[in-house]
């Protein structure tokens, strides 16, 4: 278009996070380069990116370390990784034009420059909800709910679904949902604000403080007739009070386990697939990672957007100003001191 042309020659200058050096235990400020760039020119079908906000999300622990997982590790020198949403200033693209909101994955950035076929490169639906959304409850972790609950987990009506981390940006989402499926839906969370956040705003029946709370006893309470669904997000102790109450027939959906991520031996902790796998019976257990939906993207954010605007999916957001404190705020994850979705508004 004649905008994008006009613009074509005008100047950024990019602040990123590298990966310095490999964390032991809780990353600490070494393990990061904070470093500039200009960007300046722009080849045949690209585009420049405006990142508005950046997701923090506690995945990012385990791409520190080396070693072989799901995903490659990011390689020392190299950006790290994580999902930005902004808007397109200049694009050399059929695909996108300037003013375009877009979603990509591409790290710790104020800006991202990248070809219009990028597999991760998102349109935001034109909506008057907030953009830091599409990096929350309509984005990878409200996604990650959806599959995990529906395509691992199987709920039915009348079924227990208790969830961990369940104030969090996917645990939330799990049992919002799992709720207007007609389950009873028991969290657990860490303190008295997050548990009352998760009864009294999110609707669950029942949420369990396990800071404060005998997790054993509340369990075999509050799921008397036994745990149909398990959402496990955090590993640990709770897997194994929740591995004794669980059903013939469980499912046990595994997004991950944030109580081990800061281990420096993490290889040799026990994880939730060695506590639900040595059951008997076992119950129905996997790991899911989202992209195996990637197809459904589009139609599941719709399916969550119409939740979020009748009010049946509510969400709440910590932002933090700045992007330098990004990493200050994936401490803050994985120690659990956030609360929701952790965003970075990017200046």
């Amino acid at each position: 278009s004649r905008i994008n042309k006009l613009i074509i020659n005008m100047k950024y200058t990019n602040y990123k996070y590298l990966l310095k050096s490999r964390p032991h235990g809780m990353p600490t400020n070494d393990c990061w380069e904070y470093v500039s760039e200009s960007i300046d020119t722009l080849g045949s079908n690209e585009l420049i990116i405006r990142n508005e906000f950046l997701s923090i999300d506690p995945y990012m622990r385990g791409r520190m370390n080396e070693g072989k997982s799901y995903a490659p590790p990011v390689q020392i020198g190299e950006i790290m990784t994580g999902e930005t949403v902004g808007v397109v200033v200049e694009s050399n693209s059929k695909k996108f034009n300037v003013g375009d909101k877009v979603c990509v994955h591409m790290g710790w950035q104020s800006y991202t420059k990248c070809k219009d076929s990028e597999i991760s490169l998102i349109r935001v639906p034109e909506t008057n909800l907030p953009l830091s959304l599409f990096l929350g409850t309509l984005g990878m972790p409200g996604r990650t709910a959806y599959y995990g609950l529906n395509r691992v987990g199987k709920p039915k009506a009348g079924d227990t679904v208790v969830v961990s981390a369940a104030s969090g940006a996917v645990g939330s989402v799990v049992g919002q949902l799992a709720k207007i499926y007609g389950c009873r839906v028991i969290g657990v969370a860490g303190g008295p604000e997050k548990k009352s956040y998760v009864k009294n705003t999110l609707g669950f029946d029942e949420c369990i403080d396990y800071k404060n709370e005998d997790i054993s006893r509340l369990l075999k309470e509050y799921c008397s007739t036994g745990i149909d669904i398990y959402f496990e997000n955090v590993g640990g102790e709770l897997s194994r009070h929740v591995a004794q109450n669980l059903n013939k027939g469980a499912r046990v959906p595994i997004c991950g386990f944030i109580s081990k991520y800061n281990s420096t031996d993490i290889m040799n902790e026990e994880t939730p697939f060695h506590v639900f796998g040595n059951l008997n019976p076992k119950p129905e257990h996997r790991f899911f990672v989202v992209r195996e939906w990637m197809n459904e993207f589009e139609k599941t954010t719709h399916i969550l957007m119409k939740h979020v605007e009748d009010g049946s999916i509510k969400y709440r957001e910590t932002i933090v100003n700045g992007l330098e404190n990004a990493p200050n705020a994936l401490n803050d994850v994985l120690s659990g001191k956030n609360f929701g979705k952790q965003l970075i508004k990017i200046n």
